[in-house]
């Protein structure tokens, strides 16, 4: 009786060192993942001359918030610029993710005639590509999207990525659900709202963020596309353009509103950064646990 009590001490020992090893190394972990974002707040918020001579840290030597005053210079246009980025991943996000989950079901049942047909082409894409020439020319001549804030919509809809991501996790869901609703008379468009949507929320939620953070983080297509005559551009190029207006302004020998040599060229680039991922960050821990789940089932089911 005593040995077994022995055993069972050393065994709880061992469990409890085991757990409070893997908390230290997570958490040291977790402090080496913030502190590049600590980083780019605290160079944020320093002193170009600072930066200049002590270079980058996380806690500034000389506070000043100069880099965000000329960020905000024009709030009304940023304001603007958040608002079509907001209002353009909003509404890429739905539309994709629904065109995405859609695909995807549809390349997975096995009652679909010509799903090994598309499906192949869908990864063919993901090795050959027609270039940005015919890409410019089909969304300019051929759709006449120039100036037009779908041409920054519609390139994002859809992802082979996304999609076979998706077609993995909905291999997880038995096809004799779809086969029985049939049987209850129900069409396929409205299994796929009722019945597989509802099953496949870890999936929507992480591809709905990879969607999401696309549509953030575009910059390139807005670039191509949209002339700089329109009043509001997404949020990620104005904020591009405001950092190179200011490297050409500190390369410059004449400026308008402050000296060559006085523009925080440095911490204006982590103003951008820190004003570019803060949704995004507000936003991540609310989806945090789909996404995890979404990633790990569709990487053991596929």
């Amino acid at each position: 009786m005593e040995q077994v009590i022995a055993r069972q001490r050393g065994t709880d020992f061992s469990s409890v060192a085991i757990r409070l090893f893997g908390y230290f190394f997570i958490g040291l972990f977790a402090i080496f993942c913030l502190a590049p974002f600590l980083l780019v707040l605290g160079t944020s918020f320093t002193a170009e001359k600072s930066i200049t001579l002590h270079g980058y840290n996380l806690w500034p030597r000389e506070f000043s918030a100069f880099a965000y005053k000329i960020v905000f210079e024009n709030p009304g246009v940023i304001i603007g610029s958040y608002g079509v980025t907001l209002g353009i991943t909003m509404i890429g996000t739905t539309i994709g993710l629904f065109i995405v989950a859609m695909t995807g079901y549809s390349l997975q049942r096995p009652d679909f005639p010509y799903r090994n047909r598309i499906s192949f082409f869908i990864y063919f894409t993901t090795l050959f590509q027609g270039g940005v020439v015919p890409f410019y020319l089909i969304m300019t001549q051929w759709l006449h999207l120039k100036d037009n804030y779908l041409a920054v919509l519609l390139p994002g809809l859809m992802s082979p990525f996304l999609i076979i991501m998706m077609k993995s996790f909905v291999r997880s869901i038995p096809h004799a659900i779809t086969e029985s609703a049939k049987m209850d008379g129900a069409g396929d468009f409205k299994i796929f709202t009722k019945l597989i949507l509802p099953m496949t929320t870890p999936a929507l939620a992480t591809i709905g963020l990879f969607i999401a953070l696309g549509y953030w983080n575009e910059w390139y297509n807005a670039m191509l596309f949209l002339s700089p005559d329109l009043k509001y551009r997404p949020l990620q190029l104005f904020l591009y353009n405001v950092v190179t207006s200011a490297d050409f302004i500190k390369n410059s020998s004449v400026s308008s509103n402050v000296q060559p040599r006085d523009m925080p060229l440095e911490s204006m680039k982590m103003a951008t950064a820190v004003v570019a991922t803060g949704p995004v960050i507000l936003f991540y821990p609310m989806v945090q646990k789909y996404f995890i789940k979404g990633i790990t089932v569709g990487a053991v089911k596929g």
